[in-house]
């Protein structure tokens, strides 16, 4: 999924993060800042409601938040490798990890999935 109108930083995703519950946006500015820090090219937008992280104009990961739960979504979630077997859903391309608050998630392996997404979305950027 290509999103052109990605920019470097939407202040409306800080915005956005910033209102949510406290323990719900905890977790949602955790993981969508590691979506962040995966590289100098990863540009982001409001899509649907909620932040979305893309590499240039492809979309890797977002983030939602949902009345009990966050969940941290990948586009292309169906080609990664999940050993933990984190990813929930069974559409023909996204999955999503669910995290809830004071539940304990193997964070080493969601940014392992954050990482990955990263790259195979980095596959797909034409320049």
């Amino acid at each position: 999924m290509r999103f052109p109108a990605a920019a470097e930083r939407d202040p409306d995703i800080d915005t956005w993060l910033s209102e949510r519950t406290p323990a719900l946006g905890t977790l949602a500015q955790q993981w969508f800042a590691a979506m962040r820090r995966c590289g100098n090219d990863v540009r982001e937008l409001m899509h649907d409601g909620c932040p979305v992280a893309c590499v240039h104009d492809v979309a890797f990961g977002y983030v939602n938040v949902f009345t009990g739960h966050v969940n941290v979504g990948f586009y292309n979630g169906a080609a990664l490798p999940d050993p933990a077997q984190l990813l929930l859903g069974s559409g023909k391309r996204m999955r999503h990890v669910k995290l809830k608050p004071g539940e304990q998630i193997d964070a080493a392996a969601l940014a392992k999935l954050i990482e990955a997404s990263y790259r195979e979305a980095s596959q797909h950027v034409i320049q």
